[in-house]
């Protein structure tokens, strides 16, 4: 199975900077002060904001894993064809998402369908995203290529692709 990778800044580990040094500024505070109690109490809410969206990411990425495996499943007589899609270099689109160009070699004696499960993981191979992409109409002995473009843009510095499914039919 290839992996590739791609390097990318967010403005995510900008942002677990400022609660970290938020929560930092808010224990050298004095009990006896009320900006430490506002710095605490700021503090506690962002701590509270944060858990709740990776709860909602979390809940968001299950759905879309789900939706991926539905389409695929739905595919009525599909046959595995992992070995034959190969995945680009990723890179970041001038929009911030991510991309990678897919491509399925059609081993058929006639025309074909594929619909590839793209993983999108970040360095410590966490799943982050999940697209289908679909290359119609591949004509027998050829290649089709499409392109594989992130749900949203990706957390962290490195974004690894992985096909996870493809179905010829």
């Amino acid at each position: 199975m290839a992996v590739h990778r791609a390097r990318r800044t967010t403005g995510a580990a900008l942002t677990a900077v400022a609660a970290v040094l938020a929560t930092a500024l808010a224990g050298c505070s004095d009990d006896d002060n009320p900006v430490g109690d506002v710095a605490r109490s700021a503090a506690s809410e962002a701590s509270e904001a944060a858990t709740s969206l990776a709860s909602q990411a979390a809940e968001a990425l299950a759905s879309a894993t789900a939706e991926a495996g539905r389409q695929l499943n739905e595919i009525k007589n599909g046959v595995d064809a992992k070995d034959d899609v190969r995945l680009g270099t990723p890179a970041t689109a001038s929009d911030g998402r991510t991309t990678v160009e897919v491509t399925a070699r059609n081993t058929a004696d006639s025309a074909k369908s594929f619909a590839v499960q793209v993983d999108f993981t970040d360095a410590g191979d966490q799943l982050i995203d999940v697209v289908v992409v679909t290359l119609k109409d591949v004509p027998a002995g050829e290649s089709g290529r499409a392109t594989a473009r992130s749900t949203h843009d990706l957390p962290g510095d490195e974004v690894n692709t992985v096909v996870a499914r493809a179905v010829r039919y």
